[in-house]
């Protein structure tokens, strides 16, 4: 009989980070390419791109390393 191993729960904050990290960025390269009517102080810094790339480059990363430790 095989020996089943525990998921561990950073398996699944990393895939819940590496996904909304992509909505964030998706939607910031969306506001990139077609600005908003009303625009708020800092837009200009695009804070949605930062973010969400942050969110999904941390997101991967934590994903990878507890999926390793899956096999």
């Amino acid at each position: 009989m095989s020996e089943q191993k525990m998921i561990p729960i950073w398996y699944f904050v990393g895939l819940i980070l590496l996904i909304m990290g992509g909505l964030i960025l998706f939607s910031g390269i969306y506001n990139l390419i077609s600005p908003p009517v009303v625009k708020t102080i800092l837009s200009e810094t695009h804070p949605d791109i930062w973010w969400g790339a942050i969110m999904v480059l941390f997101g991967g990363g934590m994903f990878l390393v507890a999926r390793k430790q899956i096999s």
